[in-house]
């Protein structure tokens, strides 16, 4: 029997990514894949160069950013899910708390991930704000590769300005998307269930931890 094409790819600072970076429905791959940058001209030119060791994914961040990481959960007792209109309101209150200390008064890029298996943006899918394309899962076959379209649009922050996207991501229905300021020293990844927060120093994480340790898994790793 010859093999399924996948119908439905997988989903998924010094500046952050350079000291070692439309919505979807797609989950993180649960398995290692190798990632590459294609050499696309972006649309953005004052996003900063990226460092390709260290591709702007959001799962791809924790590892190499460790020292400046720190994980807040979304709910107390770390519950995943919000049921009603109260805890969606937890939710997005400390979502936004977080975004208000690391953006405030600034503006910054909510970079969104658009899933392919063609290398380059689809005709059918036109957008506007395009960066750069990653190739997430390489294989011999053609038809089996996974392609990354990453589009960044810049906006001043402000508190709830993107409340109904962070709602879609608490349910899961949106993943992969990162807010960071403009020189992309401090990244926000919100998930269902939490977020991922890189700061510029270990310090910095370290106060913002401090903060709201309530938030925080009572685990060592910090998950």
């Amino acid at each position: 029997m010859g093999r399924r094409r996948p119908t439905r790819p997988p989903l998924q600072h010094r500046p952050l990514i350079n000291r070692q970076q439309q919505r979807l429905q797609l989950r993180a791959p649960t398995r290692n894949r190798r990632t590459s940058s294609r050499s696309h001209t972006t649309t953005n030119d004052q996003l900063p160069a990226q460092d390709t060791s260290c591709p702007p994914v959001g799962y791809k961040l924790r590892d190499p950013y460790r020292d400046v990481w720190v994980r807040f959960h979304s709910l107390p007792e770390s519950k995943r899910y919000a049921d009603d209109e109260s805890e969606y309101t937890v939710v997005l209150e400390r979502y936004n708390t977080v975004l208000d200390e690391l953006f405030g008064g600034a503006d910054v890029y909510v970079i969104t991930p658009l899933w392919t298996t063609e290398a380059e943006v689809p005709s059918s899918q036109p957008v506007t704000g395009y960066w750069q394309s990653l190739l997430v899962e390489d294989d011999p076959d053609p038809e089996f590769r996974t392609y990354c379209h990453l589009i960044a649009a810049r906006r001043p922050w402000r508190r709830g300005c993107i409340d109904e996207l962070l709602r879609d991501i608490a349910d899961d229905k949106v993943a992969g998307v990162l807010i960071t300021d403009t020189r992309m020293q401090r990244i926000h990844y919100p998930y269902d269930g939490g977020a991922d927060v890189f700061l510029a120093t270990s310090e910095e994480r370290d106060r913002m931890r401090d903060r709201h340790a309530d938030w925080c898994s009572s685990h060592l790793s910090g998950l």
